[in-house]
This record gives structure tokens, C-alpha cells and sequence, in this order.
């Protein structure tokens, strides 16, 4: 019996399906952002859930982290959305985790980058293995402003504050990469102060790191999750044919 498909891979048209990288400065509302998905559980690698009416589990550990991944995947449990707030704490603790686990004092002790492969192994297999659960899947993430230099200019990209590698391991993994930012609303009359509002930039830019696999969404929503689902809702009814299945688009 072939293993192989006979039919194509649809695009899935339920946000609890996806997996999406969430960043940008702290107190933004990122998290409050997050919280709003459907049946929300967050793994809080940091504090600073103390405002929010949410579900958490409190990791301080990677061995933790793993745990509580084990107990979700049993499914025997009311949550749609599990929230990784955030990516950067938990790529920390792997990292701590390949280093005691080797009884070494950093990951260059082991040699031609062999502790750098270990920990990134592992962060990409745990966050597979979650990516591939049928949740919904947040990461949350800061951001830094880098210095791009080319042969013929410096610019400054905003992207999230993962270390490099593992920022690739992600960026490759998640259907969607949401910026978090303030949008400037320019005053009516010239002596009028400039005003801000908060926004989920969703398109690539040279200045920013963005993404969006349905390639539909608007480049800029407000930062509010209802707001936001509305927008996602309409891209995934543009990419339906007249048969009514969801038509397949090229990753962007």
C-alpha cells in the first residue's frame, strides 16, 4: 500500500490550528493580545502575567516546560491555544538544560559546535512535536533593532530578540509573524502633537521582520484580537473557491 498523498494538503482555515510568533517591545499589550485566543493556556517562562485574568503554568525549567508539553498532549484537558510567553525564556532554559545535562559551563565547551547543534536540536524537536498537536500554537517574543550594512548602506531592522539560530528555527516553523508596534497618527493641523495607536504589522519589510502564509491579510491591524480575527476570517473566505474548499497559496 502507497504511502504516498493522492490528494493536496489544504490550507487550515482555524487560527487554533496555526502556530504564530507574536513580538515586540515590552508592554505593548502582547500578551493581553495572546490572551484573547480561543481556550488560552499559557506556559509563562516569565512573570509578568499579574494583570491578566488567564490559565498559566508557571516553568522555570526546561524539564518543566517538557512536562506540562506531556500533559497537553494527553488532551485530556479544555484548552485550544497553548501561549509560550516567552520563546526567549524557554530557549534559555534548553540551553541551561543541554548544559547541565553535559556538565559543561557553555555550549562551546563541547567542541565544533556540537552544545550549539544539542540545544537547538532540542528546542526544535519539543517545539515541533507542540506545533504538531492539534492546538493552536503563540509564541511570544520581544524585539531589537539590528544594523543591516550592505555595499552600498546601513539601515535598522526591528526583529524578535531570539538568539540567530533559534530565531531561524521559528520563523521557519510558524504560519505567521506578527509585529507588534505603534503606528503614528499624524496631527490635522501643524501645531497638533503627533498621537499613537497600537498595531500588528503583518507584512515583510527591510525595516521589520514580518510574515503571513495566507499572504491576504491587511499590512496593518489594530492591536485587538477581535479586530484581528475578523481580518483572518476574511482572508481565509478570499482564498475559498466557488466549490467551497480553501484553495492552496505559495508560503510568502
Amino acid at each position: 500500500m502507497s504511502i504516498l498523498p493522492t490528494a493536496k494538503t489544504q490550507p487550515k482555515p482555524d487560527l487554533a490550528d496555526l502556530t504564530v510568533l507574536v513580538y515586540g517591545q515590552t508592554k505593548i499589550g502582547k500578551s493581553t493580545f495572546c490572551s484573547q485566543s480561543e481556550a488560552a493556556l499559557f506556559l509563562a517562562t516569565e512573570p509578568g502575567l499579574n494583570a491578566l485574568d488567564v490559565y498559566q503554568v508557571p516553568v522555570q525549567s526546561w524539564e518543566e516546560l517538557r512536562a506540562a508539553c506531556g500533559e497537553i498532549e494527553k488532551g485530556d484537558h479544555p484548552f485550544r491555544t497553548v501561549i509560550i510567553d516567552t520563546i526567549d525564556n524557554a530557549y534559555k532554559f534548553c540551553t541551561d538544560f543541554i548544559i547541565k545535562k553535559h556538565k559543561i559551563e557553555h555550549e562551546s565547551d563541547l567542541g565544533y559546535g556540537k552544545g550549539y547543534a544539542l540545544v537547538n536540536n532540542e528546542f526544535q524537536r519539543v517545539l515541533t512535536k507542540l506545533a504538531f498537536l492539534p492546538y493552536g500554537l503563540f509564541l511570544i517574543s520581544h524585539a531589537k533593532e539590528v544594523e543591516i550594512e550592505t555595499r552600498t548602506e546601513k539601515y535598522t531592522r526591528v526583529v524578535p530578540t531570539l538568539p540567530d539560530k533559534a530565531r531561524k528555527i521559528v520563523l521557519g516553523m510558524v504560519d505567521m509573524v506578527l509585529y507588534s508596534d505603534l503606528d503614528v497618527i499624524e496631527g490635522e493641523e501643524e501645531d497638533t502633537e503627533e498621537t499613537f495607536r497600537r498595531v500588528i504589522r503583518t507584512k515583510p519589510s527591510r525595516y521589520h521582520e514580518a510574515g503571513d502564509r495566507t499572504g491576504r491579510l491587511p499590512e496593518i491591524i489594530e492591536l485587538d484580537f477581535a479586530k484581528f480575527m475578523d481580518a483572518f476570517t476574511t482572508a481565509v473566505e478570499t482564498l475559498k473557491p466557488s466549490g467551497g474548499k480553501t484553495a492552496a497559496t505559495p508560503v510568502q
